[in-house]
């Protein structure tokens, strides 16, 4: 697990994803202190380490990143932390999309296609 302090190629993910899942690196954003965190099992885990460093728990987003994908596909919303019911939350995706705009964003500043 590591937060990324500078960006990286997604190619350069190819081997985290072999490592666990095969084609998947799990991710998760903090939107508020725009810090991505990467390589885990689970997003929770991610999670709860951006919790001890200060982040809030209504501002962590999960995603997954396929390094083998092209186009806008490498990047997908889907993680049992989305799940935000006192926020409006609902799902495992992003459903605001200014939300899930911003964290797009802030992913692509830490991940390049």
């Amino acid at each position: 697990m590591r937060i990324l302090a500078k960006p990286v190629k997604l190619a350069e993910l190819r081997p985290l994803a072999e490592k666990i899942f095969g084609d998947l690196v799990k991710g998760v954003v903090d939107i508020k202190r725009e810090l991505v965190a990467i390589d885990a099992g689970l997003h929770v885990d991610l999670a709860e380490m951006l919790v001890a460093q200060g982040s809030q728990g209504a501002d962590l987003w999960g995603f997954d990143i396929f390094p083998e994908r092209t186009g806008d596909d490498w990047l997908e919303f889907d993680s049992l932390i989305n799940i935000k019911p006192l926020t409006g939350n609902r799902s495992r995706a992003i459903e605001n999309p200014a939300v899930r705009q911003q964290a797009a964003a802030i992913i692509k500043k830490f991940i390049i296609p």
